[in-house]
């Protein structure tokens, strides 16, 4: 009831996050956050996931969490084995979802999380700044999060959502690249004891990004690779910072540049940039270094970016369209080649 993580939750979190490191599978985040609730909800009772009627493509549900049961006298129903379901099917009704999440929290005993698409975090809103106002622990898993969902078309393509969820203070807000960084992200969920975290997840499989060190992830950014010796030049000439699905995007536009152009640059993950904005300044300028132009890559809205002192923003200020990811990745230049462009001309001006 104290809301008090277990004492062995650190290694618990580092196993999930070394597991994922080690396996380095290539599946959408959405598929990552499921494997990572698989480690926590099995360690931490007190979690109560749901979906607002989108369990098969939010992945909430766990073996842990049977689905939450009741009879016509309003009695639980426990499973065969004798659990109490920990998976509530809250039908469609997000900020039904979300406002119930808040009130769970507020009466402690349990963790909660819930899941919905991104798109819907809209009708969450009000209920996501109220646990933001209120501190609680409220842990929302927004999956298909950007045009990478294809054809459902621009009604259900994220496009502002994540700038705009960045914007509610007291909120964090992750949107991981891989296995590793998705596990990282619940791992700081969880531990936030006073604030609630918006997890933003991809529908699209996501090659795992390799890695020298895990330890930085939680920090919100860090250097992710260094750049490839390119004959006289061993220093970066600019920096690529990139999320989510788009760090694959920069560490092929990274070796391109070296590849093609003899172009060094550095390429930063910042998976959650309101968890970077609280670190010291020392480490935020070791992450990124004065003097150097920076090329932020993001599918979504560019407007919260530029406060990075970036030099241009791979982005996206308009609708999207309905049509396989593929073809929309190339119509709205989220491709290796756009990104390369954009970076020789930030480095030609």
């Amino acid at each position: 009831m104290k809301g008090e993580l277990p004492k062995a939750f650190h290694q618990i979190a580092v196993n999930a996050a070394v597991e994922a490191h080690t396996k380095a599978e290539t599946v959408a985040s959405r598929k990552a956050s499921q494997i990572a609730l698989e480690h926590f909800t099995a360690a931490l009772p007190e979690m109560l996931g749901g979906s607002a009627d989108l369990t098969g493509s939010n992945l909430t549900n766990t073996k842990s969490t049977p689905a939450l049961r009741m009879d016509l006298a309003g009695e639980v129903v426990k499973t065969e084995a004798g659990q109490i379901g920990r998976h509530i099917n809250y039908g469609v009704r997000e900020f039904g979802m979300a406002a119930i999440m808040n009130g769970v929290a507020l009466h402690g005993g349990y963790i909660p999380y819930g899941g919905t698409f991104l798109t819907f975090s809209d009708y969450s809103r009000n209920a996501i700044r109220m646990a933001a106002l209120m501190k609680q622990r409220v842990v929302h898993v927004f999956t298909h999060d950007s045009i990478g969902l294809g054809e459902d078309g621009p009604t259900h393509q994220s496009i502002e959502h994540v700038a705009s969820l960045r914007l509610i203070p007291n909120l964090d807000v992750w949107r991981p690249a891989d296995t590793a960084e998705t596990a990282v992200a619940w791992a700081v969920a969880l531990q936030n004891a006073s604030r609630p975290t918006a997890l933003c997840l991809s529908r699209q499989n996501l090659p795992y990004a390799p890695k020298s060190d895990l330890s930085d992830i939680s920090k919100g950014a860090y250097v992710l690779s260094e750049p490839a010796d390119v004959g006289s030049r061993k220093k970066a000439q600019a920096v690529i910072i990139a999320t989510g699905s788009e760090v694959q995007l920069a560490l092929k536009a990274q070796e391109a540049l070296a590849r093609e152009h003899r172009i060094a640059v550095r390429v930063v993950s910042m998976p959650s940039t309101t968890t970077f904005d609280r670190q010291d300044a020392a480490y935020k300028a070791a992450v990124l270094p004065k003097g150097l132009p920076r090329i932020a890559v993001e599918m979504g809205s560019t407007d919260g970016w530029w406060k990075y002192g970036v030099a241009a923003v791979v982005g996206i200020d308009t609708y999207g369209e309905s049509a396989p990811a593929p073809a929309l990745f190339q119509h709205f230049g989220f491709t290796p080649a756009n990104v390369v462009d954009t970076v020789r001309t930030v480095l030609a001006r």
